[in-house]
């Protein structure tokens, strides 16, 4: 019996699963609920749970959703291992707990494929040290050039509306 045991606000960690059951079963598991229930749980976020058929990939394959689709780096996926699986997947990413503890024994239709950690956003970066990145760089209107450019825009506003006004009652009219 294998056990699936999920930490407290857990994140990036993707967990996949042979669903070995027939087509009909791994097909009902996309219904709201369905996952949450076979895994003995009271619910679970469904737009970080995925149920697929390998076939779906077509000549993507398994191998090439983890790393292009997930973000997996292609140093922790066994290409051989994972061509071997057919029939329908269960993925499972960490924000699917919604942060809560889980603690369960997963039911024998669930075959654990394996836990992928997805890669973390690098943030870092050098401070930007040009002058237009400093605050109010910009060059400032002065103020008879914004109120001249702020009338301009609104005449422009005016000009447009009242087109649309006439052109609506002259085809009224005609």
């Amino acid at each position: 019996m294998t056990r699936l045991s999920v930490p407290r606000n857990e994140s990036g960690l993707i967990r996949l699963y042979a669903l070995n059951m027939r087509p009909e079963e791994a097909r009902f598991l996309r219904e709201p609920g369905a996952v949450a229930q076979l895994l003995g749980l009271d619910a679970l976020d469904m737009g970080h749970v995925e149920v697929f058929p390998i076939s779906d990939l077509e000549d993507f394959g398994l191998y090439g959703y983890l790393t292009e689709g997930c973000g997996i780096s292609e140093d922790h996926l066994d290409r051989a291992e994972l061509a071997a699986h057919k029939g329908w997947i269960l993925l499972l990413r960490s924000r699917a707990f919604g942060g809560n503890p889980v603690e369960t024994t997963l039911p024998e239709t669930l075959e654990p494929v394996g836990e992928y950690r997805e890669e973390d956003t690098d943030w870092s970066g050098t401070p930007i040290e040009t002058a237009s990145a400093l605050p109010h760089s910009a060059p400032r209107l002065p103020p008879r050039e914004a109120r001249r450019k702020a009338r301009n825009i609104g005449f422009s506003l005016f000009i447009v509306v009242m087109s649309l006004i006439i052109g609506g009652l002259a085809w009224l009219i005609f």
